[in-house]
């Protein structure tokens, strides 16, 4: 990063993937010329190249962060450069287990100057089926698919500016590491604030790194917080992330660029305390981590109903299968033999929708439903709950 003081004569779009190797085409062209007639197919296959549908990849290196958290370091099968991201996008990573085929979103914790592997940091989520065989039965040399990079958690130079700060809890410092990498390594004059929630002091990801890289470089500032018991050593914050401490660590927040990454409650915490700042909703971008994982204590929820209570699912002309209202309707898709692509999981890609035919469910505020798709009965199968028989058209 660069001192404030500081001068250089740059462009801020050189900080977007692909932008300088444009204008080197450009000038290439307008000194060469060209007649700019294109080989058939050559468009559509470099697009593809660029954001490929689906990846292969082989685990090249698994490294133990703490004891929840390891990070997978995912090379392509071919042994070539993987496409370019965004530092805070996400790759969905395809899993078959138990004879359900699923997929989970990861952040890309690497570099977006690297492409020569992916890193995704992976913590073992609470009564997760996915995470646990990620984390105990993976081994180094095991191939798996995935989408290419996706979501819009990312830096955008044109609207979001250099004054930055992300607010992280637990396994949502992976796209933070990713950008502050990308920051780094840029030529432009960023601010970055990592404001870094845990409840453990032995289970904070990259934690010396972190460390070591606010230590070195005074554009970057690392704040801790732990909730739970610390050792004499630590120099943190202790507690909850409250309104008072906040508004201490940011000096004119309302001019900064927000980033939220952690846990449903977590999220929502921290955009409540930013409303309170006075930061606009267009100032805080927000990544979810999959559905909410108790939606009987969400607004909305119907009174008294359970989340063990069954229900019946019917495909089209298939036959009925009973579901738990607690759970998410892609989920028991999946369990069922049923898959429809997804990717987000948490209700913002809409990649997963299926048509409500008849019944009932229930969807979180977070579900980006748009207007049109409510109207005609669209629902996110990732973040729809349902709460009545349903019979859906995939």
């Amino acid at each position: 990063m660069l001192d404030n003081n500081q001068k250089l004569e740059t462009n801020i779009l050189n900080s977007v993937v692909g932008f300088p190797e444009a204008v080197l085409k450009k000038v290439e062209l307008e000194n060469n010329g060209s007649n700019f007639i294109e080989g058939k197919g050559l468009v559509r296959e470099t697009i593809r190249s660029l954001h490929p549908k689906r990846i292969r990849l082989r685990v090249e290196n698994i490294r133990i962060d703490t004891p929840s958290t390891k990070t997978l370091e995912m090379v392509s099968e071919d042994g070539k450069n993987l496409p370019p991201f965004q530092a805070g996008q996400y790759i969905n990573l395809f899993v078959s287990l138990a004879g359900v085929l699923t997929a989970r979103p990861y952040s890309i914790s690497s570099s977006p100057k690297n492409l020569k592997s992916y890193e995704l940091t992976i913590k073992r989520a609470e009564g997760g089926f996915v995470s646990p065989y990620l984390l105990d039965d993976v081994k180094v040399g095991q191939e798996f698919e995935s989408t290419g990079p996706m979501g819009s958690f990312h830096h955008n130079p044109l609207f979001h500016g250099l004054d930055l700060v992300f607010l992280a809890g637990g396994s949502g410092i992976a796209p933070a590491m990713s950008m502050l990498k990308s920051f780094l390594a840029s030529q432009e004059p960023f601010r970055f604030h990592i404001i870094y929630s845990n409840s453990y002091e032995n289970d904070v990801i990259f934690i010396d790194e972190l460390r070591n890289l606010a230590a070195a470089h005074k554009n970057f500032v690392l704040t801790e917080f732990l909730s739970r018991e610390v050792s004499s050593e630590y120099k943190g914050y202790r507690g909850r992330l409250d309104f008072a401490t906040l508004q201490t660590l940011l000096s004119e927040p309302s001019s900064k660029m927000y980033y939220v990454c952690g846990p449903t409650p977590f999220n929502e915490h921290c955009a409540k305390l930013l409303s309170e700042l006075g930061v606009k909703s267009g100032r805080i971008l927000i990544e979810s981590n999959g559905p909410p994982p108790k939606p009987e204590k969400m607004d909305g929820w119907p009174n008294s109903l359970l989340p063990t209570k069954e229900v019946n699912v019917k495909v089209g002309n298939q036959k009925p299968f009973k579901v738990k209202v607690g759970e998410p309707l892609l989920n028991s898709l999946e369990r069922n033999g049923y898959f429809t692509e997804n990717a987000c999981r948490s209700g913002e890609c809409s990649l997963c929708r299926v048509k409500l035919k008849s019944g009932e469910v229930f969807s979180p505020p977070e579900a980006k439903i748009r207007k049109s798709d409510k109207k005609f009965g669209w629902i996110h199968s990732c973040v729809a709950f349902p709460i009545k028989d349903v019979e859906i058209q995939l």
